[in-house]
C-alpha cells in the first residue's frame, strides 16, 4: 500500500478485492481468487458472513473439531472447538477419557452477577455527592424501565448501582458502579445501553440538585461501559479419584499424584510458569467460546484478571492430595451468552450450540470450565510424564509433511514410522527425503 485510499468502506466488496489486490499484493490475480476460493457456494449464506463486520472480503477458515465423551455431572457430551493449534483437541479428548473412567467432571456455577460503570469526574463535596446519589437513585432505575422490562420479565436485570469515590487516584473521579443480571444473553448491549442512560440522566439530575454549587453540578460523564472483569460471574468445575487410580505406564500412581500437584503449585508462585501453565487453560477455553460464538478476547482479559486479582499472576487451577484422594479444580470467571450475537445467525455456532444440546448461559459456563480443566490436566500430565513434546510434535506431524509437500503415500508411511521415533523437524525432513529417494 504506497498511498492512502478515500472512501474504501463505500466500495463494492469486488472494488474493496480489486483495490486490496492491486495495492497490497504481488500477484493480484492470485490473491483475488485466492479469496474467492474461501466464499460459501451458497450466496445467502456468504451475504450473511459479509455483514457480520465491516469491510468483508472473504473468510477466514479455523477448524472445527470434536472432542468427545466428556462426562460432565453425570451427562455426556461431544464439545465442538474451534483452534488451529494441533494437539489441543486431542489432549481434551485423551482427559475427557480418562475422568470418564473415573467418575467425570463435577460443575457448578457460584456466581452469575456482571458489571457495568459511569466513570465521571465531579469537583465538590463528597458529603453532597453521597446526598445526591441517595435521592437520584430511584430517579436512574426508573429512567431505564423501558430498557430493562423484558429482562426482568425473564428473572433479570438490574441488581444495584453503588456510588464510588475513587479520588484519591485522579482528582475528582467518581463512578457508578452497576451489577446486572443477564440470563441466556452475554449482555453486553443491555448493559451498555443502561449505563448510557445512567449517564444521562445523572447529569440532568444534578443541574436541578439545589444543594450543588454551579461548579459541582457541571459533572462531567467520561464514560460509560461494560466491564469485562466479572469476579463474581464465576464457575467451578472439579475432578477427583483415588490416588490408586491414576497409575499408568510412563509413572507410578502416588510418584505421578505427588508430582502433579507440585507442578500445579509451582504455577502458582512463578509468574513466568503461570502464564504458561494459564495459556493451556484458555487453549480449551478459547476453542468452545469461539466454536459457540462467544467473545474469546473478553473472557480471555477478564480470566487473565482474575489469574492476578491477589497481587501476583498465579495459576488458575489447583491440585491436592487429601486422605489418599486426588483433586483437581479451577475456578474461572466467564461471562457467556447462548441466546444473541452470533449464537442465532452464524449457522456453524448454531450447530455447535445444538451438539451441546442447546446448554443455557449456566450450562454453556461449565461446559467451557471444564473444557480448560481437562486441558490442563493432560498438558500437566504430559509435562511431568513424558515432557510435552513427544504427543505434541507427533500431532504436528502432519502439518509439517505438507509444508514438505508430502505425498499422501508418503505421510502414510511417515506417520507410521514416527508412532516410534521422536519428531523433531529435521528428522521429518530426513525421513520423508529417504522415502523420496
Amino acid at each position: 500500500m504506497k498511498t492512502p485510499v478515500e472512501g474504501f468502506s463505500k466500495l463494492s466488496k469486488a472494488e474493496k478485492i480489486d483495490w486490496i489486490a492491486q495495492n497490497c499484493t504481488k500477484d493480484p490475480k492470485t490473491s483475488k481468487q485466492l479469496l474467492e476460493q474461501y466464499w460459501n457456494t451458497d450466496p445467502k449464506v456468504q451475504k450473511l458472513h459479509d455483514e457480520f463486520i465491516e469491510n468483508t472480503i472473504s473468510n477466514y477458515y479455523l477448524p472445527f473439531a470434536i472432542a468427545p465423551n466428556f462426562l460432565i455431572n453425570g451427562d455426556y457430551l461431544a464439545i465442538p472447538m474451534a483452534i488451529e493449534e494441533s494437539s489441543v483437541v486431542a489432549a481434551a479428548s485423551k482427559a475427557a477419557k480418562f475422568w470418564m473412567e473415573r467418575g467425570g467432571f463435577k460443575a457448578e456455577i457460584i456466581g452469575t452477577e456482571k458489571v457495568g460503570q459511569v466513570h465521571f469526574i465531579y469537583n465538590g463535596d463528597t458529603k453532597k455527592l453521597s446526598d445526591f446519589f441517595d435521592r437520584v437513585k430511584p430517579k436512574l432505575l426508573k429512567s431505564v424501565s423501558s430498557i430493562t422490562q423484558n429482562m426482568e420479565k425473564r428473572g433479570g436485570g438490574i441488581n444495584n448501582i453503588q456510588l464510588r469515590d475513587l479520588s484519591d487516584k485522579i482528582e475528582g473521579y467518581h463512578q457508578l458502579h452497576c451489577t446486572f443480571e443477564t440470563l441466556d444473553a452475554m449482555g453486553a448491549n443491555f448493559i451498555n445501553s443502561c449505563l448510557e442512560q445512567f449517564a444521562k440522566t445523572l447529569r440532568e439530575q444534578a443541574i436541578s440538585f439545589e444543594a450543588f454549587t454551579e461548579e459541582e453540578k457541571n459533572i462531567e460523564v467520561v464514560m460509560s461501559i461494560l466491564s469485562n472483569y466479572v469476579p463474581h460471574c464465576l464457575v467451578k468445575a472439579e475432578v477427583s479419584c483415588p490416588i490408586s487410580d491414576l497409575g499408568n505406564s510412563d509413572m507410578p500412581a502416588e510418584a505421578f499424584a505427588k508430582k502433579f500437584v507440585r507442578a500445579v503449585n509451582m504455577a502458582k508462585v512463578e509468574p513466568y510458569r503461570a502464564v504458561t501453565h494459564n495459556k493451556g487453560i484458555m487453549n480449551g477455553i478459547d476453542a468452545v467460546v469461539l466454536a459457540t460464538g462467544n467473545d474469546f478476547r473478553a473472557v480471555e482479559a477478564g480470566v487473565h484478571a482474575f489469574a492476578a486479582k491477589d497481587g501476583q499472576y498465579s495459576s488458575l487451577t489447583h491440585a491436592k492430595i487429601e486422605d489418599g484422594i486426588f483433586r483437581f479444580w479451577i475456578e474461572v470467571p466467564l461471562a457467556l451468552g447462548t441466546v444473541g450475537g452470533l449464537t442465532s445467525l452464524h449457522p456453524l455456532v448454531k450447530l455447535g450450540l445444538e451438539i451441546l444440546q442447546n446448554p443455557s448461559a449456566k450450562e454453556l459456563m461449565q461446559i467451557v470450565a471444564v473444557a480448560g480443566l481437562a486441558q490442563n490436566f493432560a498438558a500437566v500430565r504430559s509435562l511431568v510424564t513424558t515432557g510435552i513434546q513427544k504427543g505434541h510434535m507427533k500431532m504436528h506431524l502432519l502439518n509439517m509433511l505438507n509444508q514438505m509437500g508430502a505425498t499422501e503415500n508418503e505421510k502414510k508411511q511417515l506417520v507410521e514410522y514416527f508412532k516410534s521415533h521422536t519428531v523433531t523437524n529435521a528428522s521429518v525432513k530426513e525421513a520423508l527425503e529417504k522415502i523420496k529417494k
